[in-house]
């Protein structure tokens, strides 16, 4: 399996209540002995208005956003395959609001 890497898009089984969807990868490739595992953040086309809401504007995906506050940590093995490579200005806004949801700097 190939290894997932930050900016990607993956579709991501996220088990039976959340079904199978896009995710955008925001978490380092693991290494060694730590466990493998894979943060990403989902894509939605429920688009609700929210500022935790980062819209997504590439040919290969569905009119959406993708939803900070639905932020998850799957097991590497749940990701189904990569669906293309996120714009880094897009990436860059995903994460802008990642961490205005998390209070960083």
């Amino acid at each position: 399996m190939a290894v997932p890497r930050k900016g990607e898009v993956w579709l991501v089984d996220m088990g039976y209540t959340a079904k199978t969807r896009p995710a955008l990868v925001v978490s380092i490739p693991i290494t060694g002995a730590e466990r493998v595992i894979t943060t990403v953040v989902p894509h939605t086309t429920s688009e609700r208005g929210t500022r935790f809401e980062a819209k997504s504007d590439v040919r290969w995906l569905k009119d959406g956003v993708f939803d900070v506050q639905g932020i998850s940590t799957f097991p590497t093995v749940k990701l189904i395959r990569k669906l293309g490579e996120l714009p880094i200005d897009q990436f860059d806004d995903v994460v802008s609001r990642m961490k205005l949801l998390l209070d960083l700097p």
